[in-house]
């Protein structure tokens, strides 16, 4: 059982850094506060920040020392307390990915199912049933922890990783699920593909999938995938984005 601490702990990390976590374990309930505290410090103006990089549990906050203390930082992410408040139960921006799912594209998929005792199609069913939560960024640019899967479809990592995946592979690794940003080793159990560009570094949000977001997996055809892929590649796909009100 994840343990939710009453009041966050402020840890100092360096010069620049202050680390405020919210619980001892992963928790949902605390990787809300974290976004909650991110988004606080990143609109408010009275104590500049650099920037503040999300955990599953805690949030790193930079600053540059030559302007403000870690003092002054540490009494901002205090004051955001009633903010956090406010933004409990608070929708979050969802965003849909598109994934053909099995053969070629994912080639793990028979081995989920066999873990399950179900069949590939129901594993479809139940890896798209439900939007799954971005608890944060990490392992490679762009690449998404999702957490709120069907445990149901739960699979224990490739016992021999492989040394390259394709980016936009889909994976289940225990309880997660994620996506490959880029083409990279790894030991997840492919069960598809998107065709959408995870990471994109020159452009003006690099990351497709952010900290905080809901991530809803959409079922298409190997037709369907070969024409966004064809629409990505020639700049005019638009992802279907639904932002937070």
């Amino acid at each position: 059982m994840a343990v939710y601490i009453d009041e966050p702990k402020f840890l100092k990390a360096g010069e620049s850094c202050v680390v405020v976590e919210f619980a001892d374990e992963i928790d949902r309930g605390a990787n809300d506060a974290v976004t909650a505290l991110k988004k606080y410090l990143t609109t408010q103006t009275r104590t500049p920040v650099v920037e503040c990089l999300p955990t599953y549990r805690s949030l790193a906050v930079y600053f540059d020392p030559t302007v403000v203390s870690a003092e002054a930082v540490i009494k901002e992410a205090r004051a955001a307390g009633a903010a956090e408040s406010a933004e409990s139960g608070a929708a979050h921006t969802e965003i849909s990915i598109p994934v053909c799912y099995g053969g070629e594209y994912g080639p793990d998929i028979a081995n989920v199912a066999e873990h399950a005792g179900i069949t590939e199609e129901e594993v479809v069913a139940r890896h798209t049933a439900r939007p799954c939560h971005c608890y944060m960024i990490g392992f490679l640019p762009g690449f998404a922890y999702l957490g709120g899967m069907d445990e149901s479809i739960a699979t224990p990592r490739l016992a021999n990783p492989r040394t390259v995946i394709n980016g936009g592979s889909v994976g289940i690794a225990g309880k997660q699920t994620g996506i490959y940003p880029i083409d990279s080793p790894g030991g997840w159990q492919l069960i598809g593909r998107t065709p959408l560009r995870l990471f994109t570094p020159e452009a003006a949000r690099p990351t497709l999938i952010e900290a905080g977001y809901e991530v809803r997996f959409v079922p298409v055809s190997e037709d369907e995938y070969k024409k966004i892929e064809a629409e990505v590649a020639a700049g005019v796909y638009k992802p279907v984005i639904t932002e937070a009100m």
